[in-house]
């Protein structure tokens, strides 16, 4: 049907998620819609009749067909759909005496009143909106009806409001918001909350493929689910059995006597798609399809997994898998093991999603043995619907979770983890080890930017942005998570060390100062303190060696001077058993040290073949310093994001989007690549980018006409679809000084380019300052990229280069200055005069305004920029662009 409608707009499809759990998909309207809008209109109420068309109509089809006839461009219409039902419209219909002004109305079926639908629909109407001009929406509304003024009042957008004669007029700014964004994120959390508890708090459990041969992962599931006292109702679905260890069994979900909240499916693929029918038909909303054969496996893998994922989502569903290994929840009122693995976790504060079900099992393992406590478990699997994404909105509200942990392979939608992640880091450490991390996956790329964005460095980048802890290893992720799940995050990078033996105190500053942490000198108070406690022999500097013979007690005193110490931020306590002392003394001294740690961080590395003593579990215990320097030299950075402002995103409102659209269409429409050279300096010009004064010719006479004109002396650079770098090709004389030169650079660019040459760009020579380089390449995973780094020739060699996911902050570009050695070129680097940093902060901005205004750019490369005394200009620019894909999106949730 898709395809007979004249512009349909398939990129404007989402599925949400509302208030109770349930999920909708909205969707651009059609023409063959009218007959089920008619039967929308027909089951409201005469209130709801009353309040949307001021009156209750008779049953007209003419309004439903009106609606359902749209040109997706000055009226525009979405629907939401539940099954094969319309449960909600909303419409607007552009002024055309003020075409940035649209008349909006919105209906919700009356079952679906106050789980925010009304909302939802808002928010996507809204985008469609702006993203065809529209700036403001007008709307009339009863002054009674309390419903939909609430919609608008508590939206996040600009409204204002004025009442004649019992109607409400409100006039809603578009303009996207701070306030707007913390609401939408406000909502979006709440929602994935409630999905997720569908799963993490069911009433009944039915295990589809129960079995009563042990050893078989279905009869797993329902054995840990009995064996670890689920505290709900248990039902076993099997069409051989009336029971399985003491379980009701029936032969088919319709028959269990009872509604079931949470269905978990373990059968053959093929069967699947039939038992998931079951599963809606019976209305279950919460499945787990632990079964295998889907994704994994290939194309027709992939399109089953469609099939699957679109039954799910049309019913209002939500599923965890396919290919999974379960979900656990501890909480002594639920304890929900259902999962195949053989271990249970101890109860605890972490949450944690794992990609891997094979993984999951050896996670939850070492995670007893660590005596890291799990408040809640998830294999996701195949992510076809519940993600990092759903999960991580969930924890964020849940009281039993206190940090965040994540196994990833892969990411959904990336861009908003990447704006979930920063939200919640806030609040929550969220720590994460992501495979695939070798460079063999890196794009062929023909710009420096795109050849220095690897894949792994644009996960570093938005791990960065989103304040997430990344680790290299499963084995560091739990080292960071013994950590966080045991002691505060430190206040700072100061740490000192008391040990036992002079070696590992060595190694263990060794260790922080490559982590990237500091060993302060200690207080003349502190030391004074320490010599009055320890032997002579005994060094009192940082670190603190207290030689083998420290007993106990020692320890114990030696920790409170040190906690007590201002300078210091975190203690890192190092103890080998030599044969005088008892490991397990030493242990209690140092949880009694511990306690005065007054918000301090303390570490324990205990060097014994027989492991830390159980007395230590409170305290984050590691078998070697560089283990326990390592986390603690990734949290207490994680703790300085955490303190940094969240930073804004400065206006840039002079872009000329007119002159910009010009260039982007007529690219488009020989179909796009690189841009030439004079479609690069329109381009650079609509953005208002900072360019030297220059020309493009295609003559030698015309160059040195140019030249004369430009004023000497110039540059001199060739052009061509096929010059990919000029410098490479010997393209670029500088410091040409007459007009003579100028004809001659141009006469051996021909003799020697041949047919690439397409012409030349002559340039006023930029004298002094530092060259930079600033980019940007669209990933086709996480979306825009900016880079900025040193500049010139050199720029792949050096490496030096920092990357942000788009759109950018003060704070990011602020960082991004940090990362890159080459800004202490801009700050009198041995003598030489400061440079205009301000204004090359301000290119940044620009660059990730020009991205969000035109998101046709693929590639974009200013190097070098030149940084003067006063300004920055860009020497040379390369900009790729493409169409817009007009695939049908993912179905992934729209948060």
């Amino acid at each position: 049907m898709l395809g007979s409608v004249a512009g349909y707009p398939r990129e404007e499809e989402r599925d949400v998620v509302l208030r109770n759990g349930t999920t909708v998909r909205l969707r651009p309207i059609r023409p063959d819609d009218s007959p089920r809008l008619m039967e929308l209109y027909r089951h409201l109420s005469n209130e709801s009749l009353h309040f949307r068309f001021f009156v209750v109509p008779k049953e007209d089809s003419r309004m439903a067909d009106y609606l359902s006839n749209v040109d997706y461009a000055s009226r525009f219409a979405l629907v939401a759909e539940l099954g094969d039902r319309v449960v909600g419209v909303a419409r607007y219909e552009r002024d055309p005496a003020r075409p940035s002004h649209a008349e909006a109305a919105f209906t919700v079926a009356d079952e679906l009143h106050g789980l925010g639908l009304g909302t939802r629909l808002l928010e996507r109407l809204a985008d469609a909106g702006w993203a065809r001009g529209i700036r403001t929406f007008e709307a009339e509304v009863l002054h009674d009806n309390a419903r939909m003024i609430d919609v608008f009042v508590s939206s996040g957008f600009k409204a204002s409001r004025r009442l004649e004669e019992g109607v409400l007029r409100f006039e809603l700014e578009l303009e996207p918001s701070a306030l707007l964004a913390e609401k939408e994120a406000q909502r979006a959390s709440l929602a994935a909350s409630a999905s997720m508890k569908l799963f993490f708090e069911p009433k009944v459990v039915a295990v589809v493929g129960a079995g009563r041969k042990r050893g078989q992962i279905g009869s797993e599931v329902l054995h840990n689910l009995k064996e670890t006292g689920f505290a709900g109702r248990l039902y076993a679905i099997n069409p051989n059995a009336s029971e399985i260890d003491g379980v009701p069994c029936y032969a088919r979900l319709a028959d269990v006597p009872s509604a079931v909240d949470l269905a978990i499916v373990v059968v053959p693929a093929a069967e699947v798609p039939a038992v998931v029918d079951d599963c809606l038909e019976k209305g279950v909303r919460a499945l787990v399809v632990i079964s295998a054969g889907f994704s994994e496996t290939g194309e027709a893998g992939r399109a089953d997994e469609a099939v699957l994922l679109e039954k799910v989502r049309a019913a209002g569903a939500r599923m965890v898998g396919p290919n999974c290994m379960g979900i656990v929840n501890t909480d002594p009122a639920v304890r929900l093991n259902a999962t195949f693995a053989p271990v249970y976790p101890p109860q605890g504060r972490v949450a944690m999603s794992s990609q891997s079900g094979a993984l999951g099992l050896a996670i939850i393992d070492q995670a007893k043995k660590l005596n890291i406590g799990f408040s809640t478990f998830v294999s996701v699997g195949n992510k076809a619907d519940v993600s990092g994404n759903d999960l991580i909105q969930y924890w964020a509200e849940d009281p039993r979770t206190d940090v965040i942990l994540l196994y990833l392979e892969s990411f959904g939608n990336p861009r908003k983890f990447g704006q979930l992640a920063r939200r919640i880091s806030r609040v929550k450490p969220i720590a994460a080890v992501k495979a695939g991390r070798s460079k063999s996956g890196a794009r062929a790329a023909s710009s420096h930017t795109g050849a220095l964005a690897s894949s792994d460095t644009v996960v570093d980048a938005l791990f960065r942005h989103a304040g997430v802890v990344r680790t290299n290893t499963l084995a560091e992720l739990f080292d960071v998570a013994n950590l966080l799940a045991h002691q505060p995050v430190p206040a700072g990078r100061r740490v000192a060390i008391v040990t036992n033996a002079g070696g590992p105190g060595i190694l263990a500053s060794d260790a922080c100062e490559g982590a990237g942490l500091e060993l302060p000198a200690l207080s003349v108070a502190t030391t004074a303190e320490l010599r009055t406690l320890l032997p002579p022999a005994a060094s009192v500097g940082n670190p603190v060696d207290m030689l083998a013979s420290a007993s106990a007690e020692q320890y114990r005193h030696a920790m409170e001077i040190l906690l007590a110490d201002p300078s210091v931020d975190s203690l890192i306590v190092i103890y080998i058993p030599p044969l005088v002392t008892h490991a397990e003394a030493v242990a209690r001294g140092i949880v009694e040290g511990a306690r005065a740690a007054n918000g301090k961080t303390v570490l324990a590395t205990f060097m014994s073949a027989a492991g830390a003593p159980e007395v230590l579990a409170k305290i984050p215990c590691y078998p070697f310093p560089e283990s326990a320097a390592i986390a603690l030299g990734r949290v207490s950075r994680y703790g300085e994001w955490r303190k940094r402002p969240a930073g804004c995103f400065p206006r840039i409102d002079n872009l000329d989007l007119a002159a910009l659209r010009a260039v982007l269409d007529g690219a488009l429409a020989r179909g796009g690549g690189w841009l030439t050279a004079a479609e690069t300096q329109a381009l650079l010009g609509a953005g208002r980018i900072p360019i030297p004064a220059a020309r493009f010719v295609t003559s030698a006479t015309e160059a040195a006409r140019a030249a004369r004109d430009l004023g000497l002396p110039v540059v001199l650079k060739a052009a061509g679809s096929r010059i990919l770098h000029k410098s490479d090709v010997g393209g670029v004389r500088l410091g040409l000084k007459t007009a003579a030169a100028v004809r001659s650079a141009y006469a051996d660019f021909a003799a020697r380019l041949g047919p690439e040459l397409e012409g030349a760009l002559v340039q006023g020579m930029v004298e002094g300052g530092a060259e930079m380089m600033v980019g940007a390449v669209v990933d086709p995973v996480f979306g825009p990229v900016v880079a900025y780094g040193s500049g010139g020739i050199l720029v792949e060699l050096l490496g030096d280069v920092s990357f942000r996911i788009q759109p950018l902050t003060d704070v990011d570009v602020a960082e991004m200055l940090e990362e890159v050695k080459g800004t202490a070129l801009l700050r009198g680097f041995r003598g030489a005069p400061r440079l205009d940093e301000s204004a090359l902060t301000g290119l940044l901005h620009r660059v990730s305004a020009l991205l969000s205004a035109a998101p046709e750019i693929q590639e974009m490369d200013f190097n070098p920029v030149k940084v003067l005394a006063s300004g920055v200009r860009v020497l040379d620019a390369r900009v790729r662009v493409a169409p817009l894909p007009d695939t049908p999106p993912s179905r992934r949730i729209a948060y």
